[in-house]
């Protein structure tokens, strides 16, 4: 049987605005970093995207290196696309990146201008598509003129390859600057994506308030702090869990008697508020509207439905941000 959309899909999603572009992202993203390579089930994944979509979920975040291996998430999603949403393309914000090791060779990595391009090129090819919504570079390239770098994702836009472009990992001044030279261009920056959560607040040095000098929006990924912030480390590191895997994201040694002290308190706090500790750390990072999207991953339909009910308590009072300062310093 053919995919049909659920009718009420955008009942319940909050949509902000990327800055101060005329762009509207769900507050909830989902990103397909892990579950969606070779080695995993398409069909479970497939799953997920529908969910995902039938919950109001219409941002779709990938990279050209996603996997394992390389590639394939951005080839698991075409087959998805294909069978399942041609007739809702333009429902969709399909996001890809560039700035890893791709391929061999001098031309497969960082920020060159052949890079980008010839990198862009792959992965509409992967997906299937003419075009992705948003084209991200994925981190800084210190050998490459930025000027050059910028000049490249403008190319990408007036070759009708991408509607809007981004930026990863850049630090504040880096983004300025990047700002400054894609507005110049007519390119302006639409969206940055950091790392983010109630454990990782580096953007709160500075970042933040350089997007909103800019009018860049922000999405922010890891913002339960590489699965610390849910239920999987409360009675300390679960055998089927990320830690006790041969993960490189996530250490046992990260995990010490103090973290297993504070995240038992949030929890006792999230109980309070009527909520699953991932649901309000994701409630968390999107408080006082600075951020526009949470970008989740996920390995089954329920962590998506947990994330999409974390909008249903989003309010914070003054008492309880306090607080989960205090448990944290």
């Amino acid at each position: 049987m053919s995919y049909l959309a659920s009718h009420n899909r955008y009942d319940t999603m909050t949509y902000n605005r990327s800055g101060r572009s005329g762009l509207k992202l769900p507050a909830i993203s989902l990103g397909l970093w892990h579950n969606f390579g070779g080695i995993d089930s398409v069909e479970k994944g497939r799953e997920m995207v529908r969910r995902a979509f039938d919950l109001g979920i219409t941002h779709f975040d990938l990279a050209n290196n996603y996997g394992p291996p390389p590639g394939s998430a951005e080839l698991s999603f075409g087959s998805i696309l294909k069978a399942d949403f041609e007739a809702y393309r333009d429902e969709l914000i399909i996001s890809t990146k560039a700035g890893y090791g791709m391929w061999e060779g001098p031309y497969g990595d960082f920020g060159s201008k052949k890079y980008l391009v010839s990198s862009l090129d792959q992965s509409l090819k992967r997906m299937g598509l003419d075009y992705v919504d948003i084209f991200y570079h994925h981190r800084p390239d210190p050998n490459t003129p930025l000027e050059e770098t910028m000049a490249a994702l403008d190319l990408i836009v007036r070759q009708g390859k991408a509607l809007y472009v981004g930026l990863s990992n850049y630090k504040p001044e880096q983004t300025r600057e990047a700002s400054r030279i894609l507005k110049q261009l007519g390119t302006p920056c639409l969206i940055h994506q950091p790392s983010y959560s109630m454990i990782n607040r580096h953007v709160e040095d500075g970042l933040l308030d350089v997007l909103d000098e800019e009018g860049i929006g922000s999405i922010v990924f890891s913002p339960l702090a590489k699965g610390m912030l849910s239920d999987r480390y409360l009675n300390g590191i679960a055998p089927d869990s990320r830690a006790a895997g041969p993960s490189v994201f996530l250490r046992p040694e990260e995990i010490t008697d103090e973290l297993i002290v504070k995240l038992r308190k949030l929890n006792e706090m999230a109980a309070g508020r009527g909520q699953k500790l991932s649901q309000m750390a994701l409630a968390w990072v999107l408080r006082g509207g600075r951020v526009t999207s949470a970008l989740i991953g996920a390995s089954k339909v329920s962590q998506i439905e947990d994330a999409v009910q974390a909008l249903a308590v989003a309010h914070f009072t003054d008492e309880e941000l306090t607080l989960i300062d205090q448990i944290l310093q």
